[in-house]
C-alpha cells in the first residue's frame, strides 16, 4: 500500500434517470434519486480518492456509512458525490462524504473503508460456501 494522505478527494457523479429513483429501486415511491444511489454514489467518490494509493493486489471494502439524506432531487438534474479522506488508521480509511445537486447538498456523513488483499479476501468470502 502506498501513502494515503489526509485531505486527498475523489467525486464521483451521476444525472438521475428513471433507473435510479427511489421508486425503481425499491426504497420508496417516489420518482426522486434513491438513497440506496446516493449512498452508492458517495462510496464510489471515496474509492476514486483512493486512486493511485492501491497495488495492483489490493482493492478497499466499505466498512461504515453513517449518512443523512436531507433533500429530494428530480429526474433530469445532476448529482455529484465528494469524498475527502480525514483520517488513516494503518488500512482504515476515514472520508466526510457529501453529495450535492444543481441547487446545494442533499447528503452528508462519515465512512469508512478498509484495504484488503483481493484474493486473500475472496478466498476468505469463498470459503462461507463450505461451511
Amino acid at each position: 500500500m502506498k501513502e494515503i494522505i489526509n485531505g486527498t478527494k475523489g467525486v464521483a457523479e451521476t444525472t438521475v434517470t428513471e433507473t435510479n429513483t427511489a421508486s425503481a429501486m425499491g426504497s420508496g415511491s417516489l420518482e426522486v434519486f434513491a438513497t440506496p444511489s446516493m449512498t452508492a454514489l458517495m462510496e464510489k467518490a471515496a474509492c476514486n480518492a483512493l486512486e493511485g494509493c492501491l497495488e495492483g493486489n489490493e482493492t478497499t471494502v466499505g466498512t461504515m456509512l453513517n449518512i443523512t439524506h436531507d433533500s429530494a432531487t428530480p429526474v433530469g438534474m445532476k448529482v455529484i458525490a465528494e469524498a475527502v479522506i480525514t483520517e488513516v488508521n494503518g488500512r482504515e480509511t476515514v472520508f466526510e462524504v457529501t453529495a450535492s445537486d444543481e441547487k446545494g447538498i442533499i447528503g452528508k456523513g462519515t465512512h469508512k473503508r478498509f484495504t484488503v488483499l483481493t484474493e486473500k479476501f475472496m478466498d476468505k468470502t469463498r470459503s462461507k460456501l463450505n461451511k
